[in-house]
């Protein structure tokens, strides 16, 4: 095991320390008394992948044996995570084409011959045949994807939607394929929330399901559990979950995970290198570069079952790994946004991106109780660059000119924006035919963003285009001391500061 994580508090001996800018990293020197919160190591992993996985399948969790689910006349749907997680992406082989291989030949040993596979991508673009091959293995992809077995999900597609329920405000439908089979199996990747049935419904829903989950600023809302129960009551599940390491970082560059006064002289020398290589190389070979980028990941825990007792298992290994204690909350927050988030693989981070990536993922990555306090500040990292992917973020691009320019509030952009985007018939299209995200989807994760404006009383981006950081609603400082200078009038000329160390993954438990 790994050791934990821990605080440190800077000093004069303290190096400068890593902090994630885009598609680039910092070495920034904080000021004295500055809390620097480190993420735990790596639990350790599971020594055998495929004898865990044949464990997992074979002693579930509130449930029986996958083989005893297994009938010769059954219609079977196997449903998977997109490219988006983890990110960045895994190296190969990915997991999840272990745990179906695994799958599928248990159902070829039972005599199932109805057998399908599907993406659960949700809103999120749909992936291109060489994504779908690199997750699921070469192997399977071969076997599925020219009969048109192997698919990605259509929230839009009225032919291919059953529903299954209705909550107070929607109806809910599923993938009809999932909707219609005698048993629906999950394979999720635990990399920051563990899976479950409204995972299940997020990836595998009609737009107007997945509306309930995410065109709110709190995605775990009620409604969250109420079409849980809607989509166990309909559909039998049997999830399989793999939990992710720390272990973001690849060689040759792994000891960017590691705590910096532990760098060895090899590792100073490859830090110059590359450090040079991403400040002299021009922005767009900086973006190929971090978008070929692949993280050795691996499971340190394999576990099947119902949806329920899987996601809670998952969350319990995920909090032994990423939680850190912290005594109190900080008047100054600072944490780093960098290149790699689930909805820019192979694409740009643009600036609304990368908002939701700082104060939504990493801000609220706590357990209830922020590492800032309220009315305190929030100091990010990211150059915020006016530039989108006209292929995956069309509508991206019309929120962040048309929409941010007349209001940022989230409860105006609802009432005045949200149908159009949810409904335009162009934004359908490219969703439906190309690799574009669905037309509402930059407007779902700007709703999770306002938990973090409205906690915090200024926050400032450093080195962030100022353009672009105004016109979200931001303030912007061309170094960390400016920053702290623009928020003096907030928290004061002596604030306690506290600075999220992440990557990897940190889970916030302020005592």
């Amino acid at each position: 095991m790994g050791r934990p994580g821990f605080v440190l508090e800077v000093d004069d001996r303290t190096p400068p320390l890593l902090i994630p800018d885009g598609d680039r990293f910092q070495l920034e020197k904080f000021p004295l008394g500055t809390r620097v919160i480190y993420p735990a190591e790596s639990l350790t992993r599971v020594p055998d992948l495929a004898e865990a996985i044949n464990a997992a399948l074979d002693a579930p969790l509130d449930s029986e044996p996958l083989s005893a689910l297994l009938k010769p006349e059954m219609r079977l749907t196997i449903a998977f995570d997109d490219i988006g997680t983890p990110a960045p992406r895994m190296r190969r082989p990915d997991i999840r084409g272990k745990v179906i291989e695994a799958v599928l030949s248990r159902a070829a040993a039972a005599g199932v011959d109805d057998v399908a596979l599907v993406s659960a991508n949700g809103l999120n673009r749909r992936m291109t045949a060489e994504e779908l091959q690199y997750l699921v293995g070469e192997r399977v992809f071969r076997s599925f994807y020219a009969d048109g077995l192997l698919t990605n999900h259509d929230a839009e597609d009225a032919d291919n939607l059953a529903k299954i329920g209705s909550t107070v405000t929607a109806e809910i439908a599923l993938n009809a394929r999932a909707a219609s089979s005698d048993l629906l199996i999950f394979v999720h990747l635990v990399e920051r929330a563990p899976g479950g049935a409204a995972a299940i419904a997020a990836g595998l829903g009609s737009t107007a399901t997945i509306s309930q989950l995410a065109g709110s600023e709190d995605p775990r809302s009620d409604a969250a559990a109420e079409i849980a129960e809607l989509v166990t009551s309909a559909v039998p599940i049997f999830e399989i979950d793999a939990v992710l390491d720390n272990d973001v970082f690849a060689s040759p560059v792994e000891f960017l995970g590691r705590r910096e006064w532990e760098w060895s002289l090899r590792d100073r020398a490859t830090w110059l290198g590359l450090r040079r290589g991403l400040e002299w190389s021009p922005q767009r070979a900086r973006r190929r570069l971090m978008n070929r980028a692949e993280s050795d990941y691996h499971a340190t825990l394999v576990t099947a079952g119902t949806p329920a007792a899987a996601q809670q298992a998952s969350q319990a290994q995920i909090v032994a790994q990423q939680l850190v204690e912290v005594s109190v909350a900080a008047d100054v927050g600072v944490l780093g946004v960098g290149a790699h988030t689930p909805y820019s693989v192979d694409s740009v981070t643009n600036p609304v991106l990368a908002v939701w990536s700082g104060l939504a993922a990493g801000f609220g990555s706590h357990t209830g109780t922020s590492f800032v306090r309220p009315g305190g500040a929030l100091i990010l990292y990211h150059p915020l660059h006016a530039e989108f992917s006209p292929l995956h973020h069309p509508s991206y691009v019309d929120f962040f000119t048309d929409v941010l320019t007349v209001t940022t509030s989230p409860e105006q952009i609802a009432a005045d924006y949200e149908e159009k985007f949810a409904n335009d018939s162009w934004y359908v299209h490219l969703y439906r035919t190309g690799q574009a995200f669905h037309g509402v989807h930059p407007l779902y994760l700007w709703y999770q963003t306002a938990a973090a404006r409205r906690h915090c009383s200024d926050i400032v981006w450093v080195g962030a285009d100022r353009e672009s950081a105004a016109r979200m609603g931001f303030r912007a400082a061309s170094t960390l001391a400016d920053a702290l200078e623009i928020v003096a009038s907030t928290v004061g000329r002596t604030p306690s500061i506290s600075s999220l160390h992440a990557p990897p993954q940190i889970l916030v438990d302020v005592k």
